[in-house]
């Protein structure tokens, strides 16, 4: 019976590892969709605001509340699935408590687990009651739908069942160690206190432990597979994020390389023009295939947590600009790319690879920036002035997708609102933003009285 316990463990949790590194290769596949972009600079930096930002969670602490209950959920999660090494070498070799010889250690391990376990609960039960009850503001908006409401709980749900089956299952070791008066590797500060609480019968007791440690095991290989479908992705994708994340200042927009060439050459015949490696297929962006990997990642990093629409003035004025829309509007056209087998020719243009796939044929024809995901009315609300970056606590950069898709519309469409386009104008013929010429700029000062 053991053996057939091992043998279909091990094929459970093949199974799930496995679908998980194919969710994992998906995603690999729709970020390198994006330009290339160079980000292997100033390692020790990057690794720096890695371990502040991500790990740390730096950002984060600006508002107390929201901080620590997410601080003990993430730390819960990081510490207590050190024990999924335990669990897994005791599902395959048919071990009990297999890190037990660990002594003091394991002792300590367990007994922070179980603390850390007990925050967890309270703390997921306090974030579902601020979700459910105290509807925070900046949980709602037009890109929020149901589903996005229902993720959210489905995970705060996931990690309370799976720490109650912990629970289930320690109480229940402690009470068979203690009936049978043998030794139990591990300390266990909650678990000792309900001691018995199920009561005294051994087989009952066992069947408690067993299931405890299969529900907790199998959520957890559940809970593998189902991350990558979720915002909850972002505990994944956060470090990698931060890692590649912009050292520049956040105002520092990059230039398409082949207009700082020609500028170049127009002010210096003898410029050479150099050939480019990976020359831009268009001015700007249009689709997902346009804008940097890196702001590909962005939007599988992103939280929903809605921090950068909360402090955007655009969106706080009533316009219809919403930062985090930008971002999870760009993580859908990916799935869409991915969920229709489309692919990119050699122009970057998004082709179907199956016409005889249902909705190949329509979803080839969506591009990011169109009225299916990013409208013309939200990029020209952007003020550049970059508040949802500094906002976000993973360090998404909402503003360089923003700019590629608003360049597209400028240099390819000629599209621009009018008072940009009298602003141009002004810039070509009069040196300044302003519709009066160089000469008489200086006027306003011959009217100014000076004091005797």
């Amino acid at each position: 019976m053991q053996y057939i316990d091992n043998i279909l463990f091990l094929l459970i949790a093949a199974t799930a590892f496995y679908f998980f590194g194919t969710q994992i290769k998906a995603v690999f596949a729709n970020v390198n969709l994006g330009r290339p972009d160079e980000r292997k600079d100033n390692f020790s930096e990057r690794l720096n605001r890695m371990i502040l930002v991500a790990l740390g969670q730096q950002k984060m602490f600006k508002n107390p509340t929201p901080a620590i209950l997410h601080g003990i959920v993430y730390v819960g999660f990081l510490v207590i699935n050190i024990e999924l090494i335990e669990i897994l070498i005791d599902g395959i070799f048919g071990t009990h408590r297999a890190l037990g010889f660990l002594g003091f250690a394991y002792n300590g391990l367990i007994a922070v687990n179980e603390v850390l376990g007990f925050l967890v609960i309270v703390a997921c039960i306090i974030l579902l009651y601020r979700r459910n009850v105290l509807k925070i503001k900046r949980f709602s908006g037009i890109e929020m739908k149901n589903v996005n409401f229902v993720d959210a709980n489905i995970i705060l749900w996931t990690e309370i069942v799976l720490m109650f089956a912990l629970f289930a299952f320690n109480i229940a070791d402690v009470s068979i160690a203690c009936i049978e008066n043998h030794e139990l590797a591990g300390a266990f500060p909650i678990s000792s206190l309900l001691c018995c609480k199920f009561g005294t019968d051994i087989t009952t007791l066992t069947l408690i432990k067993n299931a405890g440690w299969w529900i907790h095991i199998v959520g957890i290989l559940l809970f593998l597979n189902y991350v990558p479908r979720s915002k909850h992705f972002h505990i994944m994708a956060a470090f990698p994020n931060v890692f590649y994340s912009k050292l520049i200042p956040a105002g520092h927009f990059n230039s398409l390389e082949q207009i700082t060439h020609e500028v170049k050459a127009a002010f210096d015949p003898s410029y050479q023009v150099p050939v480019l490696e990976n020359p831009a297929k268009r001015f700007g962006a249009v689709d997902v295939t346009d804008i940097s990997w890196k702001n590909l990642l962005d939007s599988y990093s992103c939280t929903e947590c809605g921090r950068c629409s909360d402090v955007c003035p655009a969106n706080l004025t009533g316009k219809k600009l919403s930062p985090r829309k930008i971002i999870m509007d760009t993580r859908d056209r990916l799935e869409e790319i991915q969920k229709y087998k489309l692919v990119p020719d050699e122009n970057g243009v998004i082709i179907p690879s199956d016409k005889n796939i249902a909705g190949a044929e329509e979803a080839y024809q969506h591009t990011l920036l169109s009225e299916n995901y990013v409208s013309n009315e939200e990029l020209w609300a952007c003020t550049t002035c970059n508040a949802c970056v500094e906002a976000c606590p993973v360090t998404i950069d909402h503003v360089s997708t923003i700019i590629d898709l608003r360049r597209y519309l400028v240099m390819e469409k000629s599209i621009i609102p009018d008072s940009w386009a009298r602003m141009f104008s002004n810039i070509e013929n009069n040196g300044a933003p302003w519709a009066v010429p160089a000469a008489t700029r200086f006027d306003w000062a011959m009217d100014v009285e000076t004091p005797e």
